[in-house]
């Protein structure tokens, strides 16, 4: 029945069509009363295209419809008359569809000018009708009847621009939402610029005390000017790569640097001890050696765990464990984080945009490692990230 319902909105030509062919098979018994009374069937057929015909149009061509349908009120009025008087027709009831047309989709003076019209047929009809008692209930009927249409115009009107308005603020809602992951993107990028830039410079830095006491022991101290001068080569090698990284992020000409080497992957025990003295519980698993990991993979996964371990004190609740799990193997270093918590809270992040989750999955991107978070089956929250060792 909703499919049928959604289906009936998208084609809306095809409900007033159903509503014109009802209309017409009221009419077929007034039809042989009008033949009867001397009225000429080519004029009953020429009403009843020029009143029921442009219906299924009204949605697209309002006012052209709606001054058809008038065009056949008058040619009723001047064709059906005789003797008898008039007829009520149930194709009459178009007069009031397309008055209702009007003021829901064109405007309130466009409906004015119509209802001017309809209130000289409404009279004229009624001259028509003299001296019959029941003419004046008919034409207060008939009042009510346009009465009722221009109300219920009125309504759809006021609730499909209330629809309309609310459809534009969502656009500017999206709008701006995305503006500010761009934002946060652009200023994840250029914190994690910073911090390579850090790691570069004490590498360089380090290179330029190894080579100043190689340089004063190459003589009387071969053996430390050489291992010296591996280390230069080893921490310039490490600098090469990293700068080779940095160049791939945008870095903010006015940030204030810091000379110093930033967090790695051995500060996981440290981020691991404070969350506890927080009151949750963290299980640490640790494969292989994270000692001497690249610096940028190092620095990218104490910033993730820092962020995943933060999140989950502030939005797991209480009673929640959570469990960090380092695994490195020769080509990858694979890291997760898991909590047991309810969970709401990083769902609302994870729709959002939070700056969080855009933060950890820019870290991943850069170094050319993969990233994702989400609700955890068992429960709780999970976020995962794979960094690529081999190169």
């Amino acid at each position: 029945m909703r499919r049928f319902s959604l289906w009936m909105k998208a084609h809306p030509a095809f409900g007033d069509s159903l509503i014109a062919g009802l209309l017409l098979l009221f009419d077929l018994g007034v039809a042989v009363s009008s033949v009867d009374r001397g009225v000429s069937f080519s004029a009953f057929l020429a009403v009843t295209l020029l009143m029921l015909g442009p219906l299924p149009f009204r949605r697209h061509h309002p006012l052209g419809a709606s001054y058809l349908i008038l065009a056949g009120g008058f040619l009723q009025l001047f064709t059906h008359g005789g003797d008898g008087g008039i007829p009520i027709r149930m194709s009459d009831f178009a007069l009031a569809i397309a008055l209702y047309t009007l003021v829901a989709n064109i405007g309130r003076k466009s409906a004015l000018i119509y209802s001017c019209w309809l209130l000289a047929g409404t009279l004229l009809w009624a001259i028509f009708q003299v001296g019959d008692v029941q003419a004046v209930f008919l034409v207060f009927l008939i009042f009510v009847i346009f009465g009722f249409s221009w109300a219920m115009g009125e309504f759809i009107g006021a609730r499909r621009a209330y629809q309309r308005e609310l459809e534009q603020r969502l656009q500017l809602l999206e709008t701006e939402r995305d503006q500010q992951a761009r934002i946060a993107v652009g200023e994840e990028r250029s914190r994690i610029a910073r911090e390579l830039h850090d790691v570069v410079a004490h590498a360089v830095s380090v290179m330029i005390v190894h080579a100043d006491g190689a340089a004063y022991t190459i003589r009387s101290k071969p053996e430390m000017a050489e291992n010296a001068v591996r280390t230069i080569a080893d921490t310039g090698r490490l600098a090469l790569t990293e700068m080779r990284r940095l160049l791939g992020v945008l870095r903010s000409e006015d940030a204030e640097t810091q000379w110093a080497p930033q967090p790695d992957a051995r500060g996981v025990v440290e981020l691991a001890e404070n969350t506890r003295a927080a009151g949750v519980p963290v299980r640490l698993e640790i494969t292989g050696d994270v000692d001497d990991l690249p610096v940028g993979v190092g620095l990218s996964i104490y910033r993730i765990v820092q962020e995943a371990l933060t999140n989950t004190i502030k939005h797991a609740g209480s009673g929640t464990t959570a469990l960090v799990r380092l695994a490195r193997s020769p080509e990858e270093l694979r890291l997760e984080v898991v909590d047991n918590g309810f969970g709401t809270p990083h769902d609302v992040v994870k729709v959002s945009g939070g700056n969080g989750l855009i933060g950890m999955r820019e870290r991943a991107a850069v170094l050319g490692g993969e990233f994702e978070a989400g609700p955890n089956p068992g429960g709780g929250w999970r976020v995962r990230a794979t960094f690529p060792l081999a190169a």
